[in-house]
């Protein structure tokens, strides 16, 4: 039975992405070599739900659940702005780029994809939802000094606001890990169909 690294999300639009490879570029240049695994540009996206390996003979049921769930939730926005470090700048594990949710709709969003995944033994996450983007992840490798020195120059950054992110559907992914970093390839795409779509 063969099981497939899967993940729920939103993709983003290529201007963002453009702004994203370019905010990347800046901090490559910058940062301690080989400090960083850097996430592709065209790979970012905002993760709603990690699922981990699922058997491929149930990515059906998930596709039918999200669908049930999501479709009635109506199309949003949100905006792409500000940069920081998890768990902090002092001990960068992820690089990561903001997500403003002043409507909160992304977060319902978010709360639906929880809701429809539950009972298929997907619970929901035991910590709250904080959206965003990343840009990179520490190299377990890399010495402290230099993970010091890459979260001291995401504090300095200075990233106003890069974008609105227009979501009008969420996507089943799959992740294909390698050592050249994960490939993700879109399972299905759920679109938001609720009032105002």
């Amino acid at each position: 039975m063969a099981a497939i690294r899967s993940f729920v999300a939103v993709e983003l639009g290529d201007q963002v992405k453009q702004r994203l490879a370019e905010i990347q570029r800046q901090l490559k240049a910058t940062a301690p070599s080989g400090s960083v695994r850097w996430v592709q540009p065209d790979s970012i996206h905002l993760t709603l739900k990690f699922l981990g390996d699922v058997p491929e003979e149930r990515i059906g049921a998930l596709v039918a659940a999200l669908e049930r769930t999501c479709a009635p939730v109506a199309p949003l926005a949100f905006v792409v702005a500000g940069a920081g470090c998890f768990p902090d700048a002092r001990r960068p594990n992820v690089v990561w780029i903001g997500v403003e949710d002043a409507s909160g709709q992304l977060r319902a969003l978010q709360q639906a994809v929880e809701q429809a995944l539950n009972p298929l033994g997907y619970p929901p996450e035991g910590r709250p939802f904080k959206p965003h983007l990343t840009l990179g992840r520490a190299n377990r490798s890399a010495p402290v000094a230099d993970l010091r020195k890459v979260g001291e120059l995401v504090s300095r950054l200075e990233v106003g606001r890069l974008g609105q992110v227009e979501v009008a559907e969420i996507v089943l992914m799959r992740s294909d890990l390698s050592p050249a970093g994960a490939r993700y390839t879109p399972l299905a795409h759920i679109p938001l169909r609720g009032a105002g779509a």
